[in-house]
C-alpha cells in the first residue's frame, strides 16, 4: 500500500538501544520489575508531569487497576459511550455498574451536561476519555463539578502521551490517569500501559496489584485480589526508547495536522478544533464528513483505486450499542451516535512524507468527486 493507515516508527539507532538495554536485563536475569522500569517509570512521569508512575501490563489493566484503587466496587462509574470496548470493561471487571453518557460532537469527548444528570448517590467516579490526543476544554469544569459532588476523576489517556490543556498534562487533572502503549498509539511498546498519580495511596495499591496482589515482592503473602500486570523489562526498555523521541514525534504530527487542515476546506469535510491552548498529540487526525457521505465506499474506494488506507474511526460503533453492553444501555445517546457515523481518521505518522499527506489529500478530493460529493 503506498500510504498505510499506520506504521510505527523506530529508527535503526533505537533498535540497537533498545537490544542493548534487553541484552542488560538478559544478563542480570531481572526481566520484570526491574531497573529499565523502574527508569521508565521515572521518566515517564516527569515527563507527563506527575509525581508518580506505575509501569503494568497494558492500558486497560492501569485502569481497572486505578479503579479497583479508589473503591469503585458495587458501585457506579460513569463511562462516555464514544470510547473503545476496555474504558467500560475496565470499569465492569472492577466490579461497577457502567453508566454511559453522551459525548459532545464538538470535542468527541463527554458531554458536561449529561455527566451532571447522571451523577447519583451511587457514583464513584467519572472516567473522561481523550479522544485522538484532545484534551476537552471542559475538563476543568468536569473536575469542578465532580469534586462538588464528591465524586472521583479518572482520565484514560490512552490517546493523549504528551497532551496538555493550559500547560496541565494529560493523567493529571483527576485522582490519577491510565495510558496505553499497544502497537497504534503515538508511542507503541508492543503491549504495557501505565498509571500515573500524585496520589501515594494510589502508588501502592498498584504496585499491590499489579504484582498478583502480593504485600511484597519476596513474599508469597497476598493482601489485594490482584492479577498478573505486570510489564516486563523487554517492553520497559521499547517503551523509554519511544518515550525519548515523544516530543519529535509529537511535532512531526502536528506539523502533518496543520497541512491537513490547510486542504481539507475545500473538500468540505471539517477538522476536528484544537483550541489554541490545547497541546495535541494527533494521535487520530479526524475530520467529519458532509451530510451524504458514504464513509464505507469512500473508505473502499481511497484504498481500491488510490491505495490510501484510512485508519479506525474513533469510534465508528459508540459503547451503548456493543452487544456485550447491552444490560448498561438504557437510552439512545445521539452525541455519540453522529460522532461515530460521520468521521473518518486520516493516515498520520512520524514517518509519513509531505508528498505522501499531499496525495491523501488529492486522492480524498479524486474519491469525493467520483462519488458526486465534491
Amino acid at each position: 500500500m503506498r500510504v498505510p493507515p499506520a506504521r510505527v516508527c523506530f529508527p535503526a539507532e533505537d533498535r540497537a538501544e533498545i537490544l542493548a538495554r534487553i541484552d542488560e536485563a538478559l544478563t542480570s536475569g531481572q526481566l520484570t520489575l526491574g531497573a529499565i522500569g523502574r527508569e521508565l517509570e521515572a521518566a515517564f512521569a516527569k515527563r507527563h508531569g506527575a509525581r508518580h508512575a506505575v509501569a503494568v501490563s497494558s492500558g486497560t489493566s492501569a485502569l481497572e487497576i486505578i479503579l479497583r484503587a479508589i473503591g469503585v466496587e458495587g458501585r457506579e462509574v460513569i463511562v462516555p459511550a464514544n470510547t473503545f470496548f476496555a474504558t467500560a470493561a475496565a470499569a465492569a471487571h472492577a466490579g461497577a455498574r457502567v453508566v454511559f453518557v453522551d459525548c459532545d460532537p464538538a470535542t468527541m469527548a463527554f458531554d458536561l451536561d449529561d455527566v451532571a444528570s447522571r451523577i447519583g448517590p451511587g457514583t464513584a467516579a467519572v472516567i473522561a476519555v481523550h479522544i485522538g490526543g484532545l484534551i476537552s476544554p471542559a475538563m476543568p469544569a468536569l473536575v469542578e463539578l465532580c469534586r462538588d459532588r464528591g465524586v472521583e476523576v479518572v482520565e484514560d489517556a490512552a490517546h493523549a502521551h504528551g497532551c496538555a490543556l493550559g500547560g496541565r498534562h494529560a493523567g493529571t487533572f483527576g485522582r490519577a490517569g491510565s495510558f496505553s502503549f499497544y502497537p497504534t498509539k503515538v508511542m507503541a511498546g508492543g503491549e504495557g500501559g501505565m498509571i500515573v498519580t500524585d496520589d501515594e495511596a494510589i502508588v501502592e495499591a498498584a504496585q499491590t496489584f499489579r504484582d498478583q496482589g502480593k504485600g511484597s515482592f519476596l513474599a508469597n503473602f497476598h493482601t489485594r485480589l490482584g492479577a498478573n500486570w505486570r510489564m516486563s523489562e523487554p517492553h520497559a526498555a521499547i517503551v523509554l526508547s519511544q518515550l525519548g523521541r515523544l516530543d519529535e514525534f509529537i511535532a512531526a504530527r502536528q506539523s502533518l495536522a496543520k497541512r491537513y487542515d490547510a486542504a481539507l476546506d475545500d473538500l468540505g469535510l471539517r477538522p476536528l478544533h484544537i483550541p489554541a491552548d490545547a497541546q495535541c498529540n494527533y494521535y487520530k487526525y479526524v475530520a467529519f464528513l458532509p451530510d451524504g457521505v458514504d464513509r464505507a465506499r469512500l473508505k473502499q474506494t481511497l484504498r481500491e483505486r488510490f491505495d490510501v488506507g484510512l485508519s479506525g474511526e474513533v469510534y465508528d460503533t459508540p459503547l451503548h450499542r456493543q452487544p456485550v453492553f447491552e444490560p448498561f444501555a438504557d437510552r439512545p445517546l445521539p452525541g455519540a451516535e453522529h460522532i461515530g457515523d460521520r468521521h473518518i481518521c486520516l493516515p498520520l505518522y512520524p514517518t509519513l512524507s509531505e508528498a505522501d499527506a499531499d496525495y491523501v489529500v488529492e486522492s480524498l478530493a479524486a474519491a469525493l468527486s467520483e462519488m458526486g460529493s465534491l
